[in-house]
């Protein structure tokens, strides 16, 4: 196979694999807040500092997959 057909294989696959899970896992964090303020309404301040500051570290990892990408695809 031609090199270049490899690399841009191996970057789609980084960054598409990369992003399954920040996607699962800031839909878990948002189901999981929504139901705490559901159950506890008086707490949704908190509760929504808590989960902004998790999907954050959650859009971490597909930042982290998205450099992998371009490393792969421009080295």
């Amino acid at each position: 196979m031609d090199p270049t057909a490899i690399k841009a294989i191996g970057s789609a696959l980084a960054i598409g694999l990369g992003a399954i899970g920040p996607g699962v896992g800031i839909g878990l964090i948002g189901l999981g807040a929504l139901q705490a303020i559901g159950r506890n309404p008086e707490t949704e301040s908190k509760v929504r500092t808590t989960m902004i500051l998790a999907i954050a570290f959650a859009e971490a990892v597909a930042i982290y997959a998205l450099v992998i990408s371009l490393i792969i695809k421009f080295t």
